[in-house]
């Protein structure tokens, strides 16, 4: 017997509705019973096997965010680091990039997409899973952050929002608006969204040599004031049809266009020890992004159950960065005057497909393919009209890469009985990749991985909203182009702590085997608490090599041995009504994360896998009365000291975002946004390290400004 989930329910009490809408206008009132969701209503992350967070529309819009990485910052087991300048990372189980997915709408982002252009007003649902299914790629060591985009039109829709961010370091105006509307077999949707942000800081920056007999020979600060101008345009239309068939087709394009201008003027200052190249530099930068991907969906299901589901893609994008500078040396003559200019196109085409069907016994089977193929072109010229270039050195460089990328998936949602149920799925990946060029030999790399998957729930029989997750899996972090091309990216004043970075082609892929555990508590309506765990043992963990070529320090990413991971998830989140009957309104969440990680290969006690976070805590409040809405979150991130290797270090100051927001909503159609971000205040703080036995050891701290920022948004519906 085929067993009938809450959401199966669901449909059924739809589907009838319209058959009572048919009584006649002769008929009697009949009393109307308002009902409820309880615990028994389908919940995803509850109920679905393959385990996952789900962050709804609701929490989503909470905060005014105007980039996808605030949003994230407040996701239990997610953490958002901060790079130099504006650059953001996401983590999971506190490792960044490559090891943490990051999918729009199941699928992988198109080469020079950044994630702070995706509009958070375009988002449907954000998914967290921190087990691999076999859907998805399982590019996925740490985890997948699946962002899905808003895709059904249940009615017209005329929204617009006008904002203004004013902050210590960014200032400028924001706009997003949607329009949607429906017909009998149509339905479009258009957004858009934008911002101009002005900048105006001053970083820092202080680099210190200490000999082996522990005398400083060599200490330098830094101070860089920066003027600049961001604009930003996000356009997304969306076009659906339902045939006569009963087939539908839906059509999606995201269109993203930033433009970046930047006037910097860093000054070191030597105290102890010789002044570098250039300790007095002017640069401008130019810096332009553009990104169009659009799809074409077609689903049918057919009378034997079997639903089909198809899409065709194609994608492109460009980069362009123009970097003019002038510099003197520590006399006051000219040291450099020139220019670069880098310019790249890249462009794809994707199909992807899906056939589902349910089976007696309990059984969802389904089978699908992913494939995709990517071809860039880059060029980059270089000109100086004082400073002599190496011998060697190529002014102008031309250089073209082809990606393939094929994946075949099977998986079963096996529901065994009520209370059992499992997850069963094996995806094979291959990626080959080709590249060419006047500055690097031809050649060619591939890998491809087998990724089996099993999770299990288990619900405990007398407990109530008691359950078990148990998961197995394989996952992988292949080496991104970057890695492996051998192409070198120059620093201006070069060091062991401002290495130049260098491709390895013989880079291999990591390799990882996880178990995942967790036991989940649904104690009352909207309220759970959790607790998940995770061991992984990683082969082939990729490394950082820095060593001096007897002209420049060069850092290159080489294959170090194996690494093993531990994470621990706590996660609580109730309305106080729960507690007490007569509470106010008021909702309470809170989580910690706690990661573990050893590199066999790097001798402790701080071995850990490289800027990897060690914890990770969450507090967040919210409450609402009449037309009033308010609320606060508090994210912690613990720094500390990683060993990377036995010669290179990296250390990371704590830093805590203390944000909070209130929502005034004068009626239906007019609403008054405030959030404040950041109220604490605190810096970005990281410093890389480089131990040598006969220079000492150098250190270089890099100190960015980010002071308490606020939004103001007003919210209107037509």
């Amino acid at each position: 017997m085929t067993l009938l989930r809450p959401r199966h329910l669901v449909l059924i009490a739809g589907l009838s509705a319209p058959a009572f809408a048919q009584q006649s206008a002769t008929e009697k009132p009949v009393q109307q019973v308002e009902v409820k969701g309880t615990t028994e209503s389908y919940d995803p992350r509850r109920d679905d096997t393959a385990a996952r967070i789900v962050v709804g529309r609701e929490e989503i819009a909470r905060y005014g965010d105007t980039t996808v990485a605030d949003i994230l910052k407040r996701v239990p087991g997610v953490t958002v680091t901060t790079g130099s300048g504006r650059s953001t990372e996401v983590r999971m189980r506190g490792l960044g990039s490559g090891y943490t997915q990051i999918l729009v709408n199941g699928e992988r982002t198109p080469a020079g997409f950044a994630l702070d252009t995706l509009s958070p007003d375009i988002i449907e649902r954000i998914e967290v899973l921190r087990v691999a299914t076999a859907e998805f790629s399982t590019q996925a060591v740490a985890g997948t952050i699946n962002i899905v985009l808003r895709k059904k039109v249940a009615k017209r829709q005329r929204e617009a929002k006008l904002g203004y961010l004013l902050s210590e370091d960014f200032r400028g105006p924001t706009f997003s608006t949607q329009v949607a509307d429906r017909g009998e077999k149509s339905s479009w949707s258009f957004s858009a969204s934008g911002n101009h942000d002005s900048l105006s800081r001053e970083w820092r920056g202080i680099e210190e040599n200490t000999r082996p007999n522990g005398v400083v020979d060599l200490y330098r600060e830094t101070v860089g004031p920066e003027e600049g101008r961001m604009n930003r345009l996000n356009l997304s239309p969306r076009l659906n049809w339902t045939l006569d068939n009963g087939d539908t087709l839906a059509w999606e394009t995201i269109a993203n266009s930033s433009s970046f201008r930047n006037n910097a003027h860093p000054i070191v200052t030597t105290y102890i020890g010789r002044a570098p190249a250039v300790p007095d530099l002017y640069t401008f930068g130019e810096f332009d992004d553009r990104m169009v991907k659009s799809d074409l969906n077609w689903t049918r299901t057919m009378a034997s159950g079997l639903k089909l589901d198809m899409k065709i893609g194609a994608e492109w994008s460009s980069r362009k960065m123009y970097v003019r500078r002038s510099g003197l040396d520590g006399a006051g003559r000219p040291e450099t005057d020139g220019h670069t200019l880098s310019d790249s196109h890249a462009r794809g085409a994707n199909s992807t497909g899906k056939a589902t069907r349910a089976f007696d016994g309990g059984h969802v089977l389904a089978l699908g393919w992913d494939l995709r193929i990517n071809e860039s072109s880059d060029i980059r010229m270089e000109r100086d009209r004082v400073r002599p270039l190496p011998p060697g050195f190529l002014l102008d460089e031309d250089f073209r890469t082809s990606i393939s990328r094929a994946a075949l998936y099977v998986q079963d949602e096996w529901t065994v009985n009520p209370r059992w149920s499992l997850y069963m799925g094996t995806r094979w990946e291959g990626i080959r990749t080709r590249f060419a060029g006047n500055s690097v030999e031809a050649a060619r790399v591939h890998s491809s991985v087998l990724s089996p998957i099993l999770q299990s729930l288990y619900k405990l029989p007398g407990a109530k909203g008691r359950q078990l997750r148990l998961a197995l899996s394989r996952t992988y972090k292949a080496p991104d182009l970057e890695a492996i091309v051998p192409r070198r990216q120059a620093w201006e004043n070069n060091s062991a702590t401002e290495a130049d970075y260098q491709g390895n082609p013989n880079l291999k892929p990591e390799l990882a085997w996880g178990i995942d555990a967790a036991y989940e508590h649904y104690w009352a309506e909207g309220a759970m608490v959790s607790v998940a765990g995770a061991l992984k043992r990683i082969d082939d963990v990729t490394s950082n090599d820095i060593y001096f070529d007897g002209l420049r320090w060069i850092y290159t990413p080489v294959n170090a041995d194996r690494a093993t991971m531990r994470s621990i998830d706590i996660e609580t989140k109730f309305p106080l009504k729960a507690l007490f009957a007569n509470a106010p309104a008021i909702d309470l969440r809170a989580s910690v994360s706690r990661n573990w990680s050893r590199v066999e290969s790097v001798p402790g006690p701080h071995n850990h896998m490289e800027q990897q976070v060690p914890l990770t805590a969450n507090l967040g409040i919210d409450y609402k009365s009449g037309k009033l809405a308010t609320g606060a979150s508090l994210a912690h991130r613990r720094g500390g000291y990683v060993q990377v290797v036995a010669n290179r270090g990296f250390y990371r100051e704590a830093r805590t975002a203390l944000d909070t927001y209130a929502v005034w909503t004068y009626n239906p159609k007019l609403a008054l946004r405030l959030a404040l971000s950041n109220l604490l205040g605190e810096a970005n703080v990281f410093e890389p390290s480089y131990s040598d036995p006969v220079l000492g050891l150098e250190k270089r701290r890099w100190i960015y400004p980010n002071g308490p920022s606020l939004r103001t948004t007003l919210e209107m519906k037509f």
